[in-house]
């Protein structure tokens, strides 16, 4: 009699337990997808079970993401053979000319690069570059790691794809136009934000794959020698520039004479007053 109360009491210690283990795993698959508040009353007829977990996270090996910029500036005596260098180093290295520009100022001439490189060839590149430079004015390179933010962001569109995903397949079950109409709106903001995750991935994944160089190089304009001026040149120089003075003045005299006519009258007419004074 002891043996069989002992089996029976042994029976329902495991009968529980694997109960209890199962109302754990279905609220772990439960919460696993968030429904929206209208939506929680839609069929969803498949049963919870261990399978249902997600899968152990697997550190996967992510290459280091590294982002590389130049920028140079240097002297040079023939623009059109540094052109020629810098072309033909683009084209050993795979780069692409993307920015040319040109122009002159008061004392040089002047060219303007800017070079998308493939980053496996940005060191090789600067390297051709400078062959031949005796002297960079500006040299400046930069390496920023983004791996960091390339993992978050990896990361952030996995979830939002799993996140759409069970939305889609809520959607499926859902048996009410109200609850169809708020699940999709969820699924519209979520595909939303995949979209500007995907975008910025992308645009993350363009700079880490190409380098971005920017080259000025210049000229410098002789100065002309200068031409000596005899005495007899200044001289005349002189006479001239007293002449323009002279004429300047005339013109400015002219342009109050209204004023200088009216001095005039006035200091005869003071000057007529004094000779009657004298008189009496």
């Amino acid at each position: 009699m002891r043996h069989i109360f002992f089996l029976s009491f042994l029976f329902l210690i495991l009968f529980g337990c694997k109960k209890a283990n199962a109302i754990n795993d279905e609220a772990y698959a439960i919460q696993s997808v968030q429904m929206p508040a209208k939506a929680e009353n839609v069929a969803y007829d498949k049963k919870p079970s261990p399978n249902d977990a997600p899968p152990p996270k697997v550190d996967e090996k992510i290459e280091q993401k590294i982002i590389k910029e130049a920028t140079l500036k240097f002297e040079t005596d023939n623009l059109e053979n540094s052109f020629s260098q810098i072309q033909k180093a683009a084209l050993t290295s795979k780069a692409r000319i993307i920015n040319d520009s040109e122009g002159k100022d008061f004392a040089t001439v002047f060219r303007n690069l800017t070079i998308k490189v493939p980053s496996q060839n940005f060191d090789r590149f600067i390297s051709d570059i400078s062959k031949g430079v005796s002297y960079f004015e500006v040299k400046t390179i930069s390496a920023e790691d983004v791996t960091e933010q390339y993992i978050d962001l990896t990361s952030r569109l996995k979830t939002k794809k799993k996140l759409e995903e069970r939305y889609l397949e809520i959607l499926k079950k859902a048996n009410k136009v109200s609850e169809i109409l708020e699940i999709e709106e969820q699924i519209s903001a979520i595909r939303e934000e995949i979209e500007s995750k995907e975008g910025q991935l992308k645009y993350l994944e363009s700079r880490v794959s190409e380098s971005t160089v920017t080259i000025e190089f210049y000229k410098t304009i002789p100065e002309k020698e200068g031409v000596k001026i005899s005495y007899g040149s200044k001289l005349a120089t002189a006479i001239k520039s007293g002449f323009f003075s002279l004429s300047d003045l005339l013109i400015s005299l002219l342009s109050v004479w209204p004023f200088v006519i009216l001095f005039f009258v006035f200091a005869y007419f003071i000057r007529k007053r004094l000779k009657r004074r004298k008189k009496e």
